[in-house]
């Protein structure tokens, strides 16, 4: 990316090159690639650094940008961010039309999760309580029992939070193993799988 300059303010800002007009001088898009960083600053085309110190994980915060700022010194133009913001944790209500917060998205996803998991084995379900000469397998059972459990228990521990960064922690991978050993693990847990049953 690249930004215009014009008396120490930031005019244009190109996100990929393009022909442009400057000091009634047409300049061709493949001056950003042919020119050497010296002449594009000698017409106030400098590269652009994104800060981006401030940005938060979009699932749970609302990143916020701040805008082009010129370094002179540095001969480059910065992107900044400004603090991110908390996305709201409850539903609300407006006119009649609600927007889910955070907690009730979670508990949508988890809860899809569960349904995608136990649809594969939902015909052996039908199956045993359309043909009485089949029984649902023991492993079966269990697993879909776990699975719910797991289920229930993500739900409560999500509901329970009355923090972003609370929410955001149950979500956090860390390394449990060792350096050559690794075995990321969240608060939140994983759902079971039906090969360990």
């Amino acid at each position: 990316m690249w930004a215009l300059v014009k008396a120490n303010q930031v005019i244009k800002i190109f996100n990929s090159p393009q022909a442009f007009e400057h000091n009634d001088i047409k300049h061709p898009a493949n001056i950003f690639s042919s020119w050497s960083a010296e002449e594009k600053s000698a017409i106030g085309l400098y590269p652009i650094q994104e800060d981006r110190s401030n940005v938060k994980d979009e699932k749970f915060y609302k990143n916020r940008e701040g805008g082009y700022t010129f370094d002179a010194t540095n001969k480059v133009v910065k992107k900044v961010w400004k603090t991110s913001e908390d996305l709201e944790m409850e539903d609300k209500t407006t006119d009649g039309v609600t927007v889910k917060g955070l907690k009730s998205v979670k508990v949508n996803e988890v809860n899809k999760q569960a349904y995608d998991i136990l649809k594969d084995t939902d015909w052996m379900v039908i199956k045993a309580s359309e043909v009485s000469d089949y029984s649902l397998p023991d492993n079966v059972a269990k697993f879909r029992t776990a699975v719910r459990t797991k289920s229930n228990d993500m739900v409560t521990r999500i509901k329970a939070t009355k923090d972003v960064r609370v929410l955001e922690t149950l979500y956090t991978y860390s390394n449990t193993g060792t350096e050559s050993k690794p075995v990321m693990t969240r608060p939140l847990g994983e759902f079971p799988k039906l090969e360990d049953f």
